[in-house]
């Protein structure tokens, strides 16, 4: 459109400074942006069309609002552009913008209140001396998600402030059924929007990660650094010079990890490799890179750090993706406020490339190995006490997991349902569980037989290391086994 470029440089200048512009300064910009054109051969520019033309004249006064969601991928100038640009339009020949409220960087899930501007703009509306009699947006979507405007009507209403949208062609009536009608399919439009995108970027992200093992973005694990993965795939984007970044072994750190491996499958515990690696001097990842730890310390390593290593599947040089996702936690009941938290996913909804695509720090084998060492520690006498199937038993009474229980000389595992010898036992507790290793070792090959899982030559190690790798439980009680993953265990037909 002839008129971007003057509008552009406009809408950089006064974007999201929340303050007011006279109808005189926008005639001085005008002219001087005719002035510019003329001299350049290019008067065919357009120039605003602010119907009035002056603050004072009649008509009505104007707060404009926009909003972009992101400052890292979104040029502020054009996205505020092509907004003022929509709401002049509108209110062309009804009156002048007189006041800008531009939020950058929010997100459309975020109610008035808690975006910047737009939580000032909430205040300007509540001064019975404002300086605008009404509101207007370049798009719905830009300024209200979902019911958004619905809730915010009321107070519009008794304020006696009008909303006006490209989409209502002019102020919205909140008497008329029609535009309630319309307010809701653009809220119900808005979220469709926002799954739609979303469902298009994660499933994207998943075919990169899994089928292509492309580098995701974040830090890189310790022992690792980002270097050059060649030209981007994509010819547009490879024609203006940009590359993908992949994994490389860093010379220092990635040391350390074969170290950390290879001591775990000594049986050492975490807190031993821990110790022994702050005993040794070795830097600890946050003090590696501090530039991408700012929240840590960088002081030492902790049992955490080592078991965070231990746990990474890519160090054996695949592409993990989607370990962890952001939820969305209310703050307070009823307020609409939202709180981003990071948890970790399933390891069944991990995304993992189907082929090794960096330099592998860790065999697959000993990887898988690392995840089934338990550190043992010595009795006594000296000897040491091994649990084949340690962390895999639950209670089938109270969906506890199984503690490990030494007797006669024999491994075992036993759920006292939450009883501890520091408390009295409640008359309907319910008696405590024994289950004994070999005898479930014996029948496990079976109850895997029942699932298509033939292992009838395993040994209790391999038993062990192929229930850990399909994430499957057992679950017992005083009669019978069952076999299945974390979340469906299923029933088998062999019972004790």
């Amino acid at each position: 459109m002839a008129a971007g470029p003057a509008r552009r440089r406009r809408g950089a200048e006064t974007a999201g400074r929340g303050g007011l512009v006279t109808g005189a300064a926008g005639a001085v910009r005008r002219q001087a942006a005719v002035a510019f054109g003329d001299r350049i051969g290019r008067a065919r520019w357009r120039t605003p069309r602010l119907g009035k033309g002056r603050a004072d004249s009649p008509g009505f006064r104007f707060a404009f609002y926009g909003r972009m969601s992101t400052v890292e991928y979104q040029d502020r100038a054009s996205s505020f552009g092509w907004q003022r640009e929509a709401a002049e339009e509108l209110v062309a020949g009804q009156g002048v913008i007189v006041a800008e409220f531009f939020d950058a960087g929010c997100s459309r899930r975020l109610p008035w209140a808690q975006r910047p501007q737009a939580g000032a703009l909430l205040s300007a509306l509540a001064d019975p001396d404002r300086l605008f009699d009404a509101v207007v947006v370049g798009e719905y979507e830009r300024a209200f998600s979902g019911d958004q405007f619905i809730e915010m009507a009321p107070l519009l209403q008794r304020l006696g402030v009008q909303v006006w949208l490209p989409e209502a062609g002019g102020p919205v009536e909140p008497g008329s059924l029609e535009h309630r009608v319309l307010m809701r399919v653009l809220g119900a439009q808005s979220q469709r929007e926002v799954l739609r995108s979303r469902h298009q970027v994660l499933a994207a992200m998943r075919a990169q990660a899994c089928e292509q093992g492309r580098f995701m973005g974040g830090r890189p694990p310790y022992g690792y650094r980002l270097v050059d993965g060649g030209p981007h795939p994509n010819r547009v984007h490879a024609g203006w010079g940009r590359r993908l970044r992949r994994l490389g072994a860093d010379p220092v750190t990635a040391a350390h990890v074969r170290w950390i491996f290879a001591r775990r499958l000594e049986g050492w515990s975490m807190a031993g490799i821990a110790r022994a690696l702050n005993e040794r001097g070795v830097p600890c990842p946050s003090h590696v890179d501090p530039d991408r730890n700012r929240h840590r310390s960088g002081e030492a390593w902790t049992l955490g750090t080592v078991a965070a290593i231990l746990g990474n599947p890519r160090y054996t040089g695949r592409q993990v993706w989607n370990r962890q996702r952001t939820d969305r936690d209310p703050v307070n009941s009823g307020s609409g406020s939202e709180s981003p938290v990071r948890r970790w996913n399933p390891v069944q909804e991990w995304v993992i490339s189907e082929h090794p695509l960096h330099p592998t720090l860790v065999s697959d084998e000993d990887f898988l190995a690392a995840q089934t060492i338990r550190a043992a520690r010595p009795t006594r006498d000296g000897d040491y006490r091994v649990y084949a199937l340690a962390g895999l038993l639950v209670c089938g009474i109270c969906s506890r997991r199984m503690d490990s229980h030494w007797v006669n000389g024999r491994a075992g595992y036993r759920c006292r349902h939450g009883h501890t010898s520091a408390k009295l036992r409640k008359p309907d507790q319910p008696r405590n569980l024994y289950v004994r290793e070999d005898r479930l070792l014996a029948v496990l090959p079976g109850l895997l037989a029942d699932l298509d899982h033939s292992l009838d030559d395993a040994g209790s190690g391999e038993i062990a290391l192929f229930l850990r790798a399909n994430a499957l439980k057992i679950t017992c009680d005083h009669s019978a086994w069952a076999i299945g993953d974390e979340t469906e265990l299923v029933p088998s037909r062999s019972s004790r």
